[in-house]
């Protein structure tokens, strides 16, 4: 749901009209080598944007990892996106080969780099991705409504319905007749929508960090679970009391809404101070420190240290929670160090439900937000302001205030009907980014959809190190069926500073 994804936790446009089905290109000299594994690389012209020609067309770069049995038939093939919007999937090619190994044997495995993203022509609009981190609000609304401004009518081909069509244009390519979708993080949102475009070409699907097309634009969800992770790993450490953490996490917030902090980070090897403000604050302790929360067990996570932190500065000595916070950010800025907020813009803003008419003048949107902030009623945003916690979306909120209505189309809007086939969900129960709530919405929308809670764990359950999620994930693809889900009550509590 923003530029965090897997692909950062673990690790333009051609000239011509194109359309229709291609055959595959041949295979490139970027193609992966896989041990045991003949893979199978090209690339297919598409279409910028639909009735177009004029505005050019993109490649779209894929890498088929084929089962390890090839004397038969494939008994499926998955389709993985790995989130973002951003992720690449054929550079993660060994993530995916080591989580769905066991079903590579008989399976397939379809790595299909989205339009903009990787080996399909990425796409930049001049904005850096550190500026999420570093920019005072006003000033990263700024920088969104430039990146449209560099793409100008270009904008409108990157939506996640021309993406769910180029997936389907590369398994056509290919003779697939139908795909079992993998999606993490936004690929649970781009993948429902490849489903609703094509539903007689899905089999079966696995969500993992899940949220529903119809998300909140403001937030709600990840707000209440932030309160909600503290009075969790509260209880379960027996290391802090989850109400006065809680009680803290307000105060500290109403402080920072009134005077915010300072924060000292080096920027391109300069010092200079950020200033932590509610909306800041807010946004580093729903999303940043929810990423691989359970993924090293022995270790104490950003989020099992921000109790203590709280503590003190709810009492006035702000040097733990201000050092936990540079930390954060400092990681995050070199999680995205040269990478560029094109995609994630691009798409957030075509995409995602926004609080005002796309038509609408600055000034009209301004008001419709404020007016949406205003309604909210006590305890939505959990232990934040309203407006400090819209204002903390990393692509939601006001965030595409200044993206203009002309050249780009209408948020993306559910049909309400999705494939009646089998549907896992599942969600950490520590994670702010894509907050359980938003995983049994996620799971609600399809016929056949089951929700499962991961224990213990953040952002992308996959992280947790027992393999148990794994393991769950690759049996239900494997059987269409929710197996055994036992060996989640083993996942460890996080540890928690004293």
């Amino acid at each position: 749901m923003t530029l965090t994804s897997i692909a950062l936790a673990l690790s333009l446009a051609l000239p011509g009209a194109l359309s229709g089905v291609s055959a595959p290109a041949q295979e490139t000299t970027w193609c992966p080598e896989v041990p045991g594994h003949r893979v199978e690389c090209g690339t297919l012209p598409r279409p910028l944007v639909q009735g177009r020609p004029d505005l050019g067309a993109v490649t779209v770069g894929y890498a088929r990892i084929l089962r390890r049995e090839t004397a038969g038939p494939a008994k499926g093939t998955i389709l993985v996106n790995p989130g973002g919007p951003g992720g690449q999937a054929i550079a993660q090619h060994e993530t995916f080969t080591a989580l769905l190994g066991g079903l590579l044997t008989d399976h397939d495995l379809l790595l299909v780099d989205p339009r903009g993203v990787g080996r399909s022509g990425p796409l930049t609009c001049g904005v850096p991705a550190g500026a999420v981190v570093t920019e005072p609000r006003e000033g990263l609304l700024r920088l969104v409504g430039r990146c449209a401004d560099n793409l100008g009518p270009r904008a409108a081909g990157y939506t996640s319905a021309a993406t769910a069509d180029d997936l389907d244009a590369v398994r056509a390519a290919l003779g697939i007749p139908k795909v079992m979708l993998y999606g993490l993080s936004y690929g649970t949102y781009l993948l429902p929508v490849y489903a609703q475009r094509h539903p007689e070409r899905v089999q079966s699907a696995v969500f993992s960090a899940a949220y529903p097309i119809g998300l909140d634009p403001l937030g709600r969800e990840s707000a209440q679970a932030v309160s909600l992770t503290l009075r969790r790993i509260c209880e379960r450490s027996g290391a802090c009391d989850g109400e006065w953490a809680v009680r803290d996490l307000g105060r500290v917030a109403a402080r920072l809404r009134a005077v915010p902090a300072r924060v000292p980070l080096t920027v391109g090897g300069r010092n200079r101070w950020v200033a932590l403000t509610e909306d800041r604050f807010a946004q580093l302790v729903y999303s940043s420190a929810s990423v691989a929360v359970g993924a090293v067990p022995s270790e104490v996570p950003v989020v099992g240290r921000l109790p203590r932190a709280l503590r003190g500065a709810a009492r006035g000595d702000d040097r733990e929670l201000v050092a936990l916070m540079g930390e954060i950010m400092a990681g995050d800025l070199a999680a995205y160090e040269g990478m560029d907020m094109g995609i994630a813009a691009t798409v957030s803003c075509n995409d995602y439900p926004r609080p005002w008419p796309v038509g609408a003048s600055l000034a009209e949107r301004r008001r419709h937000f404020e007016r949406a902030v205003g309604r909210a009623r006590p305890g939505e945003f959990g232990a934040f302001s309203p407006l400090g916690f819209a204002r903390a979306q990393a692509d939601a909120g006001d965030y595409c205030l200044r993206w203009p209505a002309k050249g780009t189309g209408r948020p993306y809007v559910s049909t309400g009907s999705l494939p009646d086939v089998p549907v896992l969900v599942l969600n950490g129960d520590l994670d702010g980014i894509t907050a359980e709530a938003n995983g049994r919405k996620a799971a609600a929308q399809f016929p056949r959809g089951v929700f499962v809670s991961v224990p213990n764990v953040g952002h992308v359950s996959e992280f947790e190190p027992s393999g148990c999620v794994a393991g769950v994930v690759t049996a239900f693809l494997r059987d269409g069926r929710t197996p055994d889900t036992s060996c989640l009550a083993a996942i460890p509590p996080v540890k928690v500073s004293g």
